[in-house]
């Protein structure tokens, strides 16, 4: 099979692309594609668990305690343990965290017109569907 004909190939080109697309506009808030993920978690609920999150993002939890590291260097979150469980720790975006929700969901939907702006609706749908199917398929290991 050639390499161009090769679905690895095609989907690691494509998110790479649009990976360091968002990375350059993101880069005037000091954050990540990867770290904008934990932030979209915390921004819809008030707490997470590095494990919560790691389920939702689709990554090992040691990715994501890398990310909290630097988010929290950054001063975008914080982690909070549970005084009763000491075991658990709880991470909560601070203010500052919160106050990119606004400017970073704009950028989110600005790179999204962008990638999407040549495909019809029905197509834009169509590639998210095929997307979800594959991203949630369980394949032999």
């Amino acid at each position: 099979m050639e390499l161009k004909d090769c679905i690895n190939f095609l989907l690691s080109a494509a998110q790479h692309n649009v990976f360091q697309y968002l990375s350059l506009r993101l880069s005037a808030y000091g954050v990540t594609p990867s770290q904008y993920s934990v932030l979209r978690c915390l921004w819809g609920r008030s707490h997470a668990t590095p494990k919560q999150l790691a389920e939702v993002l689709g990554i090992e939890t040691s990715t994501v305690s890398g990310l909290l590291d630097r988010l929290q260097k950054n001063g975008l979150i914080d982690r909070i343990v549970n005084l009763e469980d000491r075991r658990e720790v709880q991470v909560i975006a601070t203010q500052k965290g919160k106050d990119l929700e606004e400017p970073i969901t704009k950028i989110i939907d600005e790179v999204n017109a962008e990638v999407l702006k040549d495909y019809s609706e029905k197509e834009v749908l169509e590639l998210k569907n095929i997307l979800r199917h594959i991203a949630s398929e369980q394949f032999d290991k």
